[in-house]
């Protein structure tokens, strides 16, 4: 047995899962938010109860103090000694990571060099975890990449059709992004099928307010929606996916915005925010639909039709697909989505079943029993993932 911290810190926020592994089993999770502000909002869960105070907590390494003191405090633990391992999310690792790594001076280099490639997340990822190494210096500290899942692409996938210099000289090319959430959910969906991952092909829908999908051929990705940033592929809660480049430029000049000003658009007020003009919340742009709001209708039917547009693709490439996967806060809750996705999709042999495709946020099958490409929705746990790599390196670790 062993007790994982798994820590998302961003910016001004750090968010922790403590779990049993490896039984899987969640102890308490929470997060501390605002921090550098007089109200920072600390947040824990206690034997299922939520307790949240405010507070000032002036940066990252006093939000670990706190969180370690709540731990105790609250008798969520004996004493910090029982934590094994901390896991911490990494959204870029660049082509230097294609798995998970053990912290070492010589990482947290390599995580500072990839930070131009994502600049608001790596240096805020590191904040995390060097706060953690001040505080708890003798824990393993484990670092898990949402690009290192996607480094299996071939090139004739990850490559643009720019000059090749770019890629070598730059790093230009496609990245991809939620590769912790496609890994975990094509693994569960082996194990619900009962059948080996490495004979299976798969495609993971991640759609959220952050949506991309995954060719999954054999456990490995082997092609992506989002690209050199998360902005590429589907529509998006506020970014808009694929678009022309040449509207960059063309709306610079209609509107007088800088390139920086209209990639800004592009991130924060486009995608289903820009489509309607009034919320990048599917279940409001749901019940806006339902009254007959005709924009509203307009941005269900645009996401819908990216989804399909990458299925088939994706489909194509494999020559075929076992089982496509619903997940994340829109997959795993929004069964009109999930419908409309299905719907015509049956000339690749996808039959949804609508009784079955009722259930929000539970781990089903909601294909029909004679759907030769079986559907799946299967609740993401990255937090999983992040603790199941800090166990496995940790060991690797205490080996050496």
């Amino acid at each position: 047995m062993a007790l994982i911290l798994a820590i998302n810190a961003g910016s001004s926020s750090l968010k922790f899962q403590l779990l049993d592994m490896p039984a899987e089993e969640l102890i308490t999770k929470g997060s501390v938010e605002r921090i550098g502000l007089s109200d920072s909002i600390f947040t824990i869960s206690v034997r299922g109860e939520k307790v949240q105070e405010i507070a000032s907590i002036s940066d990252h390494e006093e939000a670990v103090r706190e969180l370690l003191k709540k731990l105790t405090s609250l008798k969520i633990i004996r004493s910090l000694k029982e934590i094994d391992g901390i896991g911490h999310r990494v959204v870029h690792g660049g082509e230097t990571f294609n798995d998970s790594a053990l912290v070492t001076d010589e990482v947290i280099r390599e995580i500072e060099n990839l930070s131009e490639l994502a600049p608001l997340h790596n240096p805020a990822n590191l904040v995390g975890i060097r706060a953690f190494r001040e505080v708890l210096p003798g824990v393993p500290e484990v670092v898990v990449f949402d690009t290192a899942f996607h480094q299996t692409m071939g090139s004739e996938a990850y490559l643009y059709s720019l000059p090749y210099e770019y890629y070598t000289e730059y790093g230009v090319r496609k990245y991809g992004f939620h590769g912790t959430s496609h890994k975990y959910v094509t693994i569960r969906a082996a194990e619900l099928l009962s059948r080996p991952i490495e004979k299976l092909r798969l495609i993971s829908c991640h759609l959220g307010n952050g949506a991309s999908i995954t060719a999954v051929k054999g456990g490995k990705s082997i092609d992506t929606s989002m690209g050199f940033t998360p902005l590429a592929g589907l529509t998006m809660g506020t970014r808009s996916g694929d678009v022309d480049p040449a509207l960059i430029p063309y709306i610079m000049d209609k509107t007088g915005m800088n390139a920086t000003e209209v990639v800004n658009v592009l991130n924060k007020k486009s995608g289903l925010l820009g489509l309607t003009g009034f919320s990048s919340d599917l279940r409001d742009i749901e019940k806006e639909a339902k009254r007959g709001n005709k924009r509203a209708k307009l941005a269900i039917d645009v996401f819908i039709e990216r989804i399909q547009k990458y299925i088939g693709s994706y489909a194509a490439k494999m020559s075929g697909v076992d089982a496509i996967i619903f997940t994340a806060g829109i997959g795993e809750h929004s069964p009109m989505i999930r419908e409309k996705v299905m719907s015509g999709l049956e000339f690749m042999g996808v039959y949804g079943d609508h009784d079955r495709n009722k259930a929000i946020g539970e781990e089903t099958l909601i294909s029909a029993p004679h759907s030769p490409v079986k559907v799946l929705v299967i609740p993401t746990n990255e937090e999983v993932m992040i603790a199941r790599d800090t166990v496995r390196l940790s060991k690797q670790h205490q080996n050496i």
